[in-house]
């Protein structure tokens, strides 16, 4: 580390359990965030700021006024452009000594499973049901870890899936693919702005400790956020031996 890096990240360094060590593996690691909204934003600033060395931001939306709201990436200026391109100037702003790659797709099948395989870590930070479960079973496939975020009106919700342990659920394991659930979007609903904030935010901190090695992230755990009360709930959840993405008779 050079002494500009050095400086830059004193205030990580400064922590006993992070140290030079745990920022080298930050800033040799690889982020892929699916979503460039309202929990992409915090999440991708915060993983940014912290020196994650390269970043890829997968998203097929452009900038809406609507969306200034709560998707602190994006200015006003940038209304109409990709998100993904707003979302790559807002984070080379922040730190531009990482790699910012941006991707204006809704991805799936095999370029899906590349990314996936190239990345350290997988933030799910998207707004739809098909999106998440392609997402996570690529995870499962790829064994790479999973961190999963979701936000609608004043609730939230946050969980991390590793596939590396044998014990850790899959997102399918909580939310079956052939369960309906009914699919909830911000446009038609609302979205309380600060929620996905916290949600975003916690999401970029599970994503560091996975990546350090450090601390107890949430494999296991599903923590629900009641925003209006601000109260946490947290709910342990097992591997379901049965799932159709992890379970014996259907993971690799």
């Amino acid at each position: 580390m050079n002494d500009q890096q050095l400086l830059r990240y004193s205030r990580h360094i400064l922590l006993d359990q992070i140290g030079i060590e745990g920022q080298q593996k930050i800033t040799q690691s690889h982020a892929l965030i699916i979503g460039a909204g309202g929990l992409g934003s915090p999440a991708a600033l915060y993983l940014a700021s912290a020196g994650v060395g390269k970043i890829t931001l997968v998203d097929d939306d452009e900038v809406d006024l609507t969306n200034l709201q709560r998707q602190i990436l994006h200015t006003t200026e940038r209304i109409g452009q990709p998100k993904v391109d707003s979302g790559r100037q807002a984070l080379q702003q922040i730190n531009p000594e990482i790699e910012v790659v941006a991707i204006r797709a809704r991805i799936h099948g095999e370029q899906l499973q590349q990314l996936v395989q190239s990345a350290t870590i997988v933030l799910d930070c998207c707004d739809n049901f098909t999106t998440r479960h392609a997402v996570n079973q690529a995870c499962v496939k790829q064994a790479v870890p999973l961190v999963s975020g979701a936000a609608i009106s004043f609730d939230g919700q946050i969980s991390v899936f590793d596939a590396r342990e044998e014990t850790s659920p899959c997102y399918a394991c909580l939310f079956p693919p052939d369960q309906q659930f009914e699919e909830v979007m911000c446009s038609s609903m609302g979205v309380f702005a600060p929620l996905v904030g916290i949600i975003g935010a916690t999401q970029a901190a599970e994503a560091l400790k996975v990546i350090m090695g450090i601390g107890n992230p949430l494999v296991g755990r599903l923590l629900l956020l009641d925003a209006q009360h601000m109260e946490w709930t947290q709910i342990h959840v097992a591997r379901n031996p049965t799932c159709t993405v992890c379970g014996a008779d259907h993971s690799h």
